[in-house]
């Protein structure tokens, strides 16, 4: 069995880069993605999914180097469900309202060029895994 994810979107703050007990760095940063339509009723609606993902080893390096809040970037990983639900992780605001984000471990982060000019600037390759969840270090 396989899944896969690919995210477009910008982050939403600065990447945090730690270690693990065994040295290897792991980097996290949050990515929103956005979409607008129209519903039923013809009233606009506009909807921003949260992504919290992990990038592991010399790919975390250059993320926590490279990236910045509101920088776009592409990340291809796969979902980690939240243990305890098997969904997204919930949790609750400051201003008292219900959030929720998506794990993600990052297999491949792609560099985005702020203008439009499509393409991408950097990729930083294929990691393949990371270690487990047990080693997070946060």
């Amino acid at each position: 069995m396989f899944q896969q994810l690919t995210i477009v979107g910008y982050l939403g703050r600065d990447p945090e880069m730690r270690f693990t007990p065994s040295g290897q760095a792991v980097t996290s940063f949050s990515v929103a993605t956005s979409r607008s339509y129209t519903n039923n009723a013809g009233q606009k609606v506009d909807e921003t999914t949260w992504f919290r993902v992990s990038v592991w080893g010399a790919q975390a390096e250059s993320c926590n180097q490279y990236l910045s809040k509101g920088r776009p970037v592409l990340v291809i990983g796969r979902l980690r469900p939240d243990p305890d639900s098997g969904g997204p992780r919930i949790f609750t605001r400051n201003d008292g309202s219900s959030g929720a984000s998506f794990e993600v471990n990052a297999i491949n982060v792609r560099f985005l060029p702020s203008g439009g000019s499509g393409g991408y600037q950097q990729d930083m390759g294929d990691t393949a895994g990371g270690p487990e969840d047990d080693e997070i270090p946060f």
